[in-house]
């Protein structure tokens, strides 16, 4: 897709965020547990405000269409400084048409130009479609990922 620009979000970009970020929620996606508007609210504010944070945009003709949240993570003995892409999301009126892509390899530029050593995710298990694309664009799978809930945390 030509006419594609990637963009560090501002305060201002927090409703088209949070509406974007309401997508990864439809299935095959499900809302986590303890989310709330409030804690979403917090989120983009704490990647908006740090430079070890930020929320990438993918505009087309000054619409937002796509995003992805990066954050430098601690130096590991293994790996040295990672960086991990939390959301990756296309607006599903735009999904096939290269945002997706765009906003990875700004991802990926966003790591080098901090030192990382790697840029890594998540994704439920369920999100075939995306794994595909991952794959499809550079990405390896090197493990499986297993969470525990933390009761009582914020």
């Amino acid at each position: 897709m030509t006419g594609v620009a990637v963009r560090s979000a501002t305060a201002a970009d927090q409703d088209a965020t949070l509406g974007l970020i309401e997508e990864l929620f439809e299935p095959p996606g499900v809302r986590p547990r303890g989310y709330t508007p409030e804690r979403a609210r917090e989120g983009v504010r704490y990647c908006i405000e740090r430079s070890q944070a930020d929320i990438l945009l993918a505009e087309v003709d000054g619409v937002i269409v796509g995003l992805a949240t990066v954050y430098v993570e601690f130096p590991s003995i293994r790996f040295g400084v990672r960086c991990y892409l939390q959301d990756l999301v296309v607006a599903s009126a735009s999904r096939g048409e290269g945002v997706g892509r765009r906003l990875l390899d700004a991802a990926a530029a966003w790591a080098r130009e901090r030192g990382c050593s790697h840029l890594q995710l998540d994704s439920g298990l369920g999100r075939k479609d995306a794994h595909r694309f991952y794959l499809a664009n550079g990405m390896e799978q090197w493990a499986l990922v297993f969470t525990r809930i933390v009761e009582g945390g914020t």
